[in-house]
């Protein structure tokens, strides 16, 4: 068995009018182009326009974008960011929180629920979040194809040595290798997908889409509290992180994940009457907007 494995794959896949198109770009959108169809699917299911799926998708891929962007620009890199405002729209560079991109989505469901279904954004949420697992564990492959995001030392027989001189390296330099080290990327791409298989189960399988908030619920904490933990492991992002006893990561993961029991527990205390007057709420309230 190997002592470690040597990570060299090329973040870009090719060159087109100057501009790389990057396995990373690839994966986020195929993760978005799945997730569209994962959410086409149950709106046929339930009977729902086809202009509420347009709608979001749009509302979503905007807020995700925004708001990751903008997280990464406020939560780590503050002060760099304040002084070259114009960097912020670099976006093709690199630099994407998920704390800021699940902040965006936030706000575009709360728009998104206000202008065009008048719904609950919990009933959004409900579905959305099924197909925003899988786009998780799309964002982290493209991470780990990008050489970034890594974690600790480590001398377990699936180590990655990762490029860290990868920009010189793509224009001709000798890699310079990092030590052998703990593929978090591929940790928390694991655990996305079987987050995504389990609520793609309750969704279909049970009625957990009755009860309001649950899947958004299991969704929010299993997502962070996977985060919290494999943050341990992980290479902080920024020179400030150091000897914090938490990370910036693990801080903006403890209100989500709390968030999200609250929902748990708030959803399986709900009586069969509510989630029948739940039920019959939104069925009326599509009526109405159809």
């Amino acid at each position: 068995m190997l002592s470690y494995i040597t990570w060299t794959v090329d973040p870009a896949i090719f060159t087109i009018f100057g501009r790389e198109v990057r396995w990373y770009g690839l994966f986020f959108a195929i993760g978005f182009l799945v997730g569209y169809k994962i959410v086409e699917r149950m709106f046929r299911k339930e009977n729902i326009p086809q202009q509420w799926l347009d709608k979001l998708f749009i509302y979503i891929i905007v807020g995700t974008v925004i708001g990751a962007r903008l997280g990464h620009c406020i939560f780590y890199n503050f002060d760099y960011y304040m002084s070259h405002p114009l960097e912020i729209l670099k976006v093709w560079e690199g630099g994407l929180s998920s704390h800021g991109g699940a902040i965006g989505i936030i706000i575009a469901v709360w728009l998104y629920s206000r202008k065009v279904t008048h719904l609950s954004m919990l009933w959004t949420f409900d579905r959305l979040v099924v197909p925003v697992a899988l786009v998780g564990a799309m964002i982290r492959t493209g991470n780990l194809m990008n050489h970034e995001i890594y974690g600790h030392p480590t001398d377990l027989p699936w180590a990655f040595r990762f490029i860290t001189n990868i920009r010189y390296y793509q224009m001709g330099a000798e890699p310079v290798f990092s030590l052998p080290s703990h593929p978090t990327q591929i940790y928390e791409a694991l655990c996305y997908l079987i987050i995504f298989a389990v609520i793609m189960y309750m969704y279909w399988k049970t009625n957990a889409k009755d009860r309001q908030g649950l899947i958004f619920g299991v969704f929010l904490s299993a997502v962070f509290i996977a985060r919290f933990f494999i943050e341990f492991i992980k290479e902080n992002q920024e020179a400030f992180e150091e000897g914090m006893a938490l990370n910036m990561g693990q801080i903006l993961s403890i209100p989500f994940a709390l968030a999200g029991l609250y929902l748990i527990y708030r959803a399986m205390k709900q009586t069969p009457a509510q989630i029948d007057a739940y039920k019959r709420d939104q069925e009326n309230k599509k009526k109405i907007k159809k």
